[in-house]
């Protein structure tokens, strides 16, 4: 029944050619880049699209490497969905959404080789950099969807 009604839902904003939130089908939504926000993280930025915002830092630290990766820098991600953005986020330990998100981050870094892991040794197995990335999300519309 409510996939049905979903559907009619979604039927009848296309034949309006609206979307949800009011704007047409290719209307954008407005996008603001606030870069360096944050003056103790080494990099940060404030991202708003539309209603949605998000913080995100970066922090340098120097630490020992993973002992199966002895010649290798390491990144950690981590993703918070503050109850003050959503109605549908919840205070308390990172939730499987929250910890799916840090995972499509830290994938979405690595792949890009936007940070060459392997030139972050700064002696073998002793002493590398290692790379912290912060997300949160600190305003949003968009709901999660739950099966």
């Amino acid at each position: 029944m409510t996939m049905t009604l979903i559907k009619s839902y979604l039927d009848s904003l296309l034949k309006k050619k609206k979307r949800e939130d009011g704007r047409g089908l290719y209307d954008y939504r407005e996008l603001k880049i606030d870069v360096n926000p944050i003056d103790k993280a080494n990099g940060s930025a404030r991202v708003k699209l539309g209603d949605t915002a998000v913080l995100v830092g970066v922090k340098l630290d120097v630490g020992e490497p993973f002992p199966d990766s002895p010649n290798d820098g390491i990144l950690i991600t981590n993703a918070e969905l503050a109850p003050l953005a959503s109605a549908e986020f919840e205070p308390g330990p990172p939730r499987e959404d929250a910890i799916e998100l840090a995972r499509v981050i830290d994938r979405g870094i690595r792949e890009s080789k936007a940070i060459a892991l392997d030139k972050m040794c700064i002696k073998p197995k002793e002493k590398v950099w290692i790379v912290f990335v912060w997300h949160h999300t600190i305003n949003t519309r968009i709901g999660i969807v739950r099966e």
